[in-house]
């Protein structure tokens, strides 16, 4: 295509962003030329033309520092000659002079603006990938520490201020309530090209959109690299992830962005690799729901429709039948959008270099280090022998780059929302061997490829040194010449690659599982992973060389906060926490909790809580923070600041059962029964939570919950989930563990009539016969459930007589008067013993289940005409006054003894009513009088 001959109008600029951001994204379906090569003509109106379009080519060619050679001399501030200046104040300085320079004469339209963002623009972008190149994806090269050119005069005062400009750089993340993660070399470059970038949004964001797209970047990349979630760049990254959403997520802006100079095709590329970061960030936050909107949203672009389906195949090398091995099974097709394929092979003949170089970390089959296939040899269905090797279904789909991180972000995405047990790798399988059977991929799609692999790979013994020897090749391909810089930046933002200090500890901690801990501790001390350090010290039993070698750091770096927070943790002293807090000017979270935990420790929640206030507004986005804020509220009387607290602690992970079991307690203590129904449901919902990246089994499997979970219900109403409740309680604590006055209280409904009977899912008033008759067979429904409830119970042996006397009941509601008088003889029987006439309350309990027994023996003789059950009746009264005779024998003419007042009150009711109906039925004899003299 042609650009407009004279003036170039914005093409120039949008050209510019689009060479950019093509950088980082597969190269365009079309093999002919871009189009963009065509509009030139700002190099013959403007003298920074030139200087722009240098820049841009040295950034498409990986020659980052060149590019920052180019561009930034042309905004540097002036620096007097006297004694230089501070980080802090240079780079205030270099961010006024840079926005000056981008205002010109004060014209922010036309050609001259157009060329100054571009130079401004080209020189933060090539900044973000040199950082990305040293500390992401390789090969590391030598780069001069400042992202700026000076002069031979300003190296000179420039080349002692390495180390601690760096250290400004890196102190100025802390200040976000987190700490850099491991060491990383050019932090000075991710100062540079934030300022650089909030330059050019400042002016007219209309004018250059893929600068909110960059900065979305660039806030993902210091997420990257701290150590934990921070709530300051999670703000950043919503604000500028819904701006390259509204601008780049639809292929329709897209088109109109860059409809001339677009590929055919290319408008999709965009448009899957926004939604692809957009899913990647939410994931890193853990939004699961949110992720799994964006990555349908990405797949859908890129034409991509991802199912899993069972292939018969071989899984290892000695395996003879063919069973069944789930693959996935990725169909493509058109784009929605209508626009042409999307063919990728890719553009140059640098990119095949780039593909064909990108080779797998795995070991071939043929190496033998594991008798398990790397990936399972499938066969056709019609052909099952083992020696045919036909070929597999899987490989016949090739896929673009961009559908290959999709599947990766799948892959993810499927790990995040699955179990965490053995069976989880599994489950992400397929995903990874879909992208091994691709010929061509590039390197950042191979590198997370083989990194959860490996991941995978580690958890299972017949695998795990395959898994070490993977990991040792990986990180020596990062050094390799190839594939160079350029090519290892394609789809560096749509993937989610750990940077190589996180790399490198996943082998030291790979290294440290089996067994080589010397090797994992000159890692970790490389990397200076302090705790990472002292846990292999302590591996060692060495803390006293962990802690002089920390002492010893301290002394070169001792304004670092993660080493006085090491100390700390190694010795128990809360003095090096609150030095902690010193040198980092009261922004290190990380301090505020050890002291907060060590407040608890000692008892003393108040001050705890205070602690754990102070850190969580520094970092709000720390789930395990909010949990112990929460815990330490509730220890503190504090109920409203606890609830508050776990209500944080769901919504950053909605999946921490222990929270929600917590909210749903509070909630009972305060007589909210409705609210914590709520969270008991979400609560027995999940089986694990997880906390610092391990699996801890959660209380669903705890009786203790459900037990919790049936009160609540109860006073809800809602007696059908009740009953529920208590048959998980029964099958979690093998029947030994139930409620008895729950179920009392139960019976006692279900007693009443059953208009009466409130059952909250679903119970509708009675207005009719139909309704009645429906409310009556739900209450025959539920006395089902709680006779099978009582029949366990009674059938495991743990019964005892209040079961028996809820058994009987329950017989005598289902009409079974027999079955009731043998439980209720039951109930008797297991009140009986030597202390059943000395305590007063459990001889009322047994007067009183004697008085039921009769009374069931006289409605069984009245319905038959039976005499059998009155002779029972009265056999069972001798018996027990004999009884209670003889245990008081001497003891009747003690008028000041008042153990009898109780059982004569119970015997006389007991007696009368039963000796008129024995006359009226029997002439033979009545019952003694009471009391028996002696």
């Amino acid at each position: 295509m042609a650009a407009s001959p004279d003036p170039p109008g914005p093409t120039f600029l949008r050209e510019v962003e689009l060479r950019l951001l093509r950088c980082t994204l597969p190269s365009p379906p079309s093999p002919a030329a871009p189009p963009s090569a065509a509009a030139s003509p700002p190099l013959r109106h403007h003298p920074l033309g030139a200087v722009a379009a240098s820049a841009v080519a040295a950034v498409e060619a990986g020659e980052y520092a060149a590019a920052l050679a180019t561009a930034a001399p042309h905004f540097l501030p002036h620096v007097a000659s006297d004694a230089p200046l501070s980080a802090e104040r240079f780079y205030d300085a270099l961010a006024a002079a840079a926005e000056e320079f981008l205002r010109g004469d004060g014209e922010e339209v036309g050609e001259g603006f157009e060329c100054r963002c571009a130079v401004v623009l080209s020189a933060a972008v090539a900044a973000l990938l040199a950082f990305m190149q040293q500390n992401v994806t390789g090969p590391p090269v030598k780069y001069s520490p400042f992202p700026f050119w000076t002069s031979s005069l300003d190296e000179r005062w420039f080349s002692n201020l390495e180390s601690e400009w760096d250290a400004w750089a890196s102190a100025r993340l802390t200040s976000i309530g987190s700490h850099v993660h491991g060491k990383f070399s050019l932090m000075q470059f991710i100062v540079f090209a934030e300022l650089m970038l909030t330059c050019v949004k400042s002016l007219n964001p209309t004018d250059c959109c893929t600068v909110s797209w960059w900065l979305f970047r660039l806030s993902m990349v210091q997420q990257n690299i701290v150590d934990e979630l921070s709530s300051a760049l999670f703000d950043q990254v919503q604000e500028y992830k819904n701006k390259t959403l509204v601008r780049f997520g639809d292929l329709e802006n897209v088109s109109s962005y860059w409809a001339p100079l677009l590929f055919d095709g290319e408008g999709s590329y965009f448009v899957s690799a926004a939604c692809l970061e957009a899913g990647i960030a939410e994931y890193k936050y853990c939004r699961i729901d949110q992720s799994r909107l964006h990555l349908d949203s990405a797949q859908e672009a890129c034409g991509l429709h991802l199912s899993l389906t069972g292939i018969l195949g071989f899984r290892t090398i000695y395996q003879v039948d063919a069973k069944s091995q789930m693959v996935l099974v990725a169909n493509t097709s058109r784009p929605a959008s209508g626009e042409g394929k999307a063919r990728e092979p890719p553009g140059t003949q640098d990119d095949a270099v780039a593909l064909k170089n990108a080779r797998s970390s795995v070991p071939s089959e043929s190496d033998e280090v594991s008798d398990i296939l790397r990936m399972p040899r499938l066969v056709e269905n019609e052909n099952v022998s083992g020696n045919e090797n036909p070929k597999d279904l899987c490989k016949k789909t090739v896929l673009t780059a961009v559908q290959q991180a999709a599947i990766l972000a799948e892959c993810l995405h499927v790990s995040r929302r699955s179990r965490h047990d053995e069976m989880s790798g599994w489950d992400m399988a397929p995903y990874i061997e879909s992208i091994d059977y691709q010929e061509e991929t590039y390197f950042v799609v191979r590198s997370l490829c083989d990194i959860l692999r490996i991941r995978w790979e580690s958890t299972r013994n017949r695998t795990k040194q395959r898994a070490l020897l993977m990991m040792q090749n990986l990180v020596e391909d990062v050094g390799n010449d190839f594939p160079v810089a350029a090519q290892r930046a394609k789809l560096v933002f749509g993937v989610q690659v750990p940077t190589l200090p996180a790399l490198r500890k996943e082998y030291g901690e790979l290294l440290i599982s089996c067994g080589i801990v010397g090797e994992a501790l000159d890692i970790f001390k490389d990397l200076e992973l302090w705790d990472n350090l002292i846990y292999c010290y302590r591996l060692l039993g060495k803390v006293a060389d962990a802690t002089s070698l920390i002492n010893a750091r301290i002394s070169v770096t001792p304004n670092d906060p993660r080493l006085w927070c090491s100390l700390g943790d190694v010795t128990n002293n809360d003095d090096h926490y609150k030095k902690a807090l010193e040198v980092s000017n009261n922004k290190s979270a990380r301090a505020l909790r050890s002291l907060a935990r060590s407040a608890y420790n000692r008892n003393d929640f108040h001050a705890s809580k205070m602690l754990w206030e102070s850190a969580l507004a520094l970092n709000s986005l720390f789930p395990d923070g909010w949990f112990a804020y929460g815990t330490v509220a509730w220890k503190d009387k504090d109920l409203q600041k606890a609830v508050d607290a776990f209500s944080r602690s769901v919504q950053i992970d909605p999946e921490n059962g222990e929270a929600w079991n917590n909210i749903a307690c509070l909630h009972m203590i305060r007589g909210k029964s409705q609210a914590a129904v709520q969270a008991f449901k979400e609560a027995v919902k999940f089986k694990c939570f997880l906390t610092n990246n391990k699996t801890i089994t959660f209380r669903r499997n705890s009786w203790e919950v459900w037990d919790n979970y049936s009160k609540v219900l109860l006073d809800t109403g809602s007696i059908q989930q009740t009953l529920e409740a208590v048959k998980m309680v029964l099958n979690l604590s093998s029947n030994k563990r139930f409620n008895v006055d729950l179920l009392e209280k139960v019976m006692v409904m279900l007693e009443e009539q059953p208009t009466h009977v409130s059952n909250a899912q679903g119970a509708e008033s009675v207005s009719s016969t139909s309704d009645a008759t429906q409310e009556t067979r739900k209450s025959n429904q539920l006395l089902d459930i709680i006779g099978d409830i009582l029949q366990q119970i009674v059938r495991s042996g743990g019964s005892n007589s209040e079961i028996w006397g809820l058994f009987a009941r329950w017989h005598k509601a289902k009409g079974n008067l027999i079955a009731c008088s043998e439980a209720l003889l039951k109930q008797v029987r297991s009140l009986q013993g030597s202390g059943l006439w000395h305590d007063e309350s459990k001889f009322t309990k047994y007067a009183q289940a004697s008085l039921q027994l009769c009374k069931v023996y006289m409605e069984i003789s009245s319905s038959t005409g039976s005499r059998k059950e009155l002779f029972s009746a009265e056999m069972h009264l001798k018996s027990s006054l004999k009884q209670n005779a003889g245990s008081n024998r001497g003891r009747w003419e003690d008028e000041g003894d008042q153990l009898l007042v109780a059982p004569m009150t119970c015997w006389t009711g007991l007696v009368e009513p039963f000796d008129s109906h024995l006359e009226s039925r029997s002439p033979r004899q009545n019952i003694p009088e009471f009391p028996l003299k002696k």
